[in-house]
């Protein structure tokens, strides 16, 4: 089924092969509704990219995943375990199986580099401080960033500290990666640096990735499928050869007429 949209009474078997389902979810902020009877899957392994006008309900869905918020109706199950409606410890639990990088880097500047990458492996987690280091520094080479163990984050340049982010991310071992508009607040010459990474990643690992982004070259690479929203709702989804160069709804061309 992959991240097409699905209707609540089209409940198969298939759904055993769903990593992420969201099933009829509605998300309002006072009298404004982001998310409207939202639904969708993302089968293990795919790379899925959300794409559509800002204030549409793009990260909302992705902070929903995170827990930052909670839905008002509907159910969101990661994995076959129900992220809401659940208790709190089960809730952390599922979250475990859940990493996110941010527009804004959030690094903790008291921290070096190294234990950005490594508190929360040994603090969540419970990894010894040696199994989480040599993790980070695989991790930080990954990204390009191996020498830069001992620096602080002030130290980084905006593109170095978003790459650091994705460590991070990484280091919690996720089976899925959320990705908010990663490169919306670099300097123009930092986002390709960040994008090869991210590329990188979606080719040589097995993580599932939800992917909020204006790139829409960087979206065309590494998606499975492109999700195209408009108020709240998913008004056509496909292969990104198949959104990006053909387009069925009027929406969806206005839009990438826009952006591209």
């Amino acid at each position: 089924m992959s991240a097409e949209t699905v209707s609540a009474e089209n409940v198969s078997a298939e759904n055993a092969n769903e990593l992420i389902r969201f099933d009829n979810v509605t998300k309002r902020f006072g009298k404004n509704t982001v998310l409207d009877d939202l639904c969708f899957s993302v089968q293990p392994g795919k790379h899925v990219t959300l794409v559509g006008p800002s204030g549409s309900g793009k990260t909302t869905i992705l902070r929903l995943l995170m827990t930052l918020v909670k839905p008002d109706e509907g159910t969101i199950t990661v994995n076959g375990e129900k992220l809401f409606p659940a208790d709190n410890k089960h809730v952390r639990e599922v979250r475990k199986n859940i990493g996110m990088v941010f527009q804004q880097f959030n690094l903790f500047p008291n921290m070096n580099v190294l234990r950005n990458v490594t508190e929360a492996p040994v603090r969540v987690l419970g990894l010894s401080k040696d199994e989480a280091e040599e993790r980070g520094r695989e991790l930080l080479d990954l990204v390009g960033l191996g020498d830069r163990c001992a620096a602080r984050p002030t130290q980084l340049s905006g593109g170095q500290q978003q790459r650091v982010a994705i460590a991070r991310a990484l280091a919690m071992r996720p089976r899925i990666l959320l990705l908010d508009e990663v490169t919306s607040a670099l300097d123009p010459e930092l986002v390709a640096g960040v994008l090869d990474v991210l590329r990188d990643i979606a080719h040589t690992t097995d993580i599932t990735m939800l992917c909020v982004t204006h790139e829409m070259n960087f979206a065309r690479d590494i998606s499975d499928d492109v999700m195209m929203f408009d108020s709240g709702k998913v008004i056509e989804s496909g292969p990104p050869e198949k959104i990006f160069t053909d387009p069925e709804h009027e929406r969806t061309r206005e839009f990438l007429s826009a952006v591209l």
